[in-house]
């Protein structure tokens, strides 16, 4: 087994092994927890792309080192050139790690992403998008975006939207956290592997000499368990989420929730609402409408409508949650965010459509996907 790293900076952030037809990738910043750098994302997206190109890959395996896959994007490094005054540097890296997310969504090889630790927002968005997510017992996941003042990006309004009834919502409004085996119920993991079981996943999937995906699946099967949701997992709930997450806008949705709790004590919808309360409201504004427009479009229309409003954020024009959130919860640490606008009726309908409007910036352009071509059924289902 060869292995083989691009020398990054002086950190070897991307490492590669090579097994036969089988291409593994390993995020390798696991003091970071694995927060994808603008280094990391290039570096994927150079890899990626020549995997496609390479008939002797026939499968890609990606995973990370230490106790996380993939904790997200480096969001405080974006900040920091934000606030010297360049949002168009942040805009880049997130262009960057956009189109990694739609490389990998209309993929021609099968990507198995062995997701065995934390996995939070941009994490999703390097593994969702591939065609098999194997979750284990040390899994644990969210998009956290809209308590640090942004929203569900990445591709979440199309994988989130497409969860069952309106968990997505309940999802991307709260960012609560599931495990492994609230992952596999709800689909954002297509298998659950215990952890010891993975070497043995691994040793059998270097074996593959096929991008044949049914085969690749029986595979994983064979280490494959269906794990028991625990008493209280927010699955169980379905018909409340269902009932309230439904509702047309945040303030149906708190109001509906607050209901909820007038009828029966639980500490569930409890702390529901005090995450919504808890949340910024802009941020809550646009994700709700963000995973509903989702719900119809296709990957590549949902990032380059993500991509505007991140722009959006990134300008912070209406509001600056995003650099509050971030002090408040990365840099500062008090967990105290003072949003402005501080109220869900203070933000007005037109208010948040100019999140979805291009920029007002003449170097300014929407996102650009590459041109994809001899695509799987499955990927081609995406567009």
């Amino acid at each position: 087994m060869a292995q083989s790293s691009s020398n990054n900076g002086g950190t070897d952030q991307v490492l590669v092994e090579e097994r036969a037809s089988v291409r593994t990738i390993i995020l390798n910043r696991p003091k970071q927890l694995n927060a994808l750098s603008f280094p990391m994302i290039s570096r994927l997206l150079e890899l990626f792309h020549a995997s496609e190109g390479d008939s002797n890959v026939k499968m890609i395996i990606l995973k990370g080192n230490g106790r996380a896959f993939c904790a997200g994007g480096d969001v405080t490094a974006v900040v920091h050139n934000v606030r010297q005054g360049n949002w168009k540097l942040g805009a880049d890296y997130f262009r960057e790690e956009f189109t990694l997310n739609y490389l990998m969504a209309t993929y021609s090889k099968p990507q198995v992403s062995i997701l065995n630790g934390i996995v939070m927002g941009g994490g999703l968005g390097a593994s969702v998008h591939g065609r098999f997510r194997v979750a284990t017992e040390k899994s644990v996941c969210a998009m956290p975006e809209t308590a640090l003042g942004l929203f569900p990006d990445v591709g979440a309004s199309y994988f989130y939207s497409r969860l069952p009834g309106f968990f997505g919502e309940y999802a991307g409004l709260t960012g609560a956290r599931f495990d492994g085996a609230e992952m596999l119920a709800c689909g954002l993991a297509t298998h659950f592997v215990p952890s010891e079981r993975l070497p043995f996943l691994e040793q059998a999937l270097g074996k593959v000499n096929t991008s044949d995906p049914d085969v690749i699946s029986t595979i994983i099967s064979r280490f494959s368990n269906i794990p028991k949701l625990k008493a209280e997992s927010p699955y169980h709930k379905m018909k409340i989420i269902d009932r309230c997450f439904s509702q047309r806008t945040i303030e149906e949705i708190i109001s509906s929730l607050e209901n909820e709790a007038l009828n029966k004590k639980d500490d569930w919808i409890s702390s529901t609402i005090q995450s919504l309360k808890k949340a910024s409201p802009t941020s809550l504004k646009i994700s709700l409408r963000s995973i509903r427009e989702g719900r119809l479009q296709s990957v590549g229309s949902c990032l380059v409508r993500e991509y505007r409003m991140v722009c959006h954020v990134l300008r912070g024009e209406f509001s600056k949650d995003f650099f509050e959130g971030c002090r408040a919860l990365l840099i500062d640490k008090d967990k105290n965010p003072k949003w402005e606008p501080s109220r869900l009726e203070l933000i007005r309908d037109d208010d948040v459509d100019r999140y979805f409007s291009k920029i007002d910036d003449e170097d300014w352009e929407d996102l650009k996907l590459p041109p994809r071509s001899n695509l799987p059924p499955y990927a081609i289902a995406k567009l």
